[in-house]
């Protein structure tokens, strides 16, 4: 089911009410602005790859994929019922985040016809009661739907350059392996090592050899 906030962000993009949910071909496009088709996408980049391959071939796109970076819980008995109580979540976003999609994409970006723009926004999750939990692990509600509070501020992505920028990687550093990356970017090594495959499969980074602890990298863009 399409949540609230796909249907504000198509809004926001299209050029009038008139130029959301496209046809095109074969495709169902989400919003088209002038001349360039758009799709927002909430979920997982990679339900969208092939999609994006296909209409890249022909046209100027521009892929939306929003950061949550701030979550307000509201909480109600049923969907369509009052609201019983509001939280700020203390789990916060972060733009580095977008590296956990970007995996599932180094086959599509970069590309001359394709802009990534990443929203950093702030969202409301309605959640209603779950089923009956048979472990304690398990989460006692489910999400009635979602929806957009702010836009912060939006990033756009057009060349590997775009995404080494994201990193804040000082000048002076000429050369480094996922260790240095990782307390750069203030991250554990696992996501320093993730970030750093989707670097060097966008040719944002090249290897230059390997000591004892592991690939040295260095700026390819």
């Amino acid at each position: 089911m399409e949540t609230t906030l796909h249907q504000q962000l198509k809004r926001c993009y299209a050029q009038d009410d008139d130029s959301t949910e496209v046809v095109l071909g074969q495709y169902r496009i989400d919003a088209i602005r002038d001349d360039e088709l758009i799709e927002v996408q909430c979920a997982s980049l990679s339900a969208i790859r092939e999609k994006c391959h296909n209409l890249l071939k022909r046209h100027q796109l521009r892929v939306v994929k929003p950061v949550v970076v701030r979550t307000r819980i509201a909480k109600a008995q049923k969907h369509g019922g009052p609201v019983t109580s509001r939280r700020l979540s203390p789990k916060r976003g972060n733009l580095l985040e977008l590296f956990d999609e970007l995996i599932y994409f180094t086959r599509v970006f970069p590309h001359p016809n394709l802009v990534i723009e990443v929203p950093l926004i702030e969202i409301e999750q309605l959640r209603l009661p779950g089923k009956k939990r048979q472990r304690r692990w398990h989460k006692d509600f489910k999400v009635g739907d979602v929806r957009l509070e702010t836009i912060q501020r939006s990033v756009e992505l057009r060349t590997p350059a775009d995404l080494l920028a994201l990193l804040n990687i000082p000048p002076t550093i000429e050369s480094f392996n996922t260790a240095d990356l990782a307390k750069i970017i203030d991250r554990p090594r696992w996501h320093a090592q993730q970030i750093a495959y989707v670097l060097r499969k966008t040719g944002a980074i090249n290897s230059k050899g390997r000591n004892r602890r592991g690939i040295i990298y260095q700026r390819a863009a």
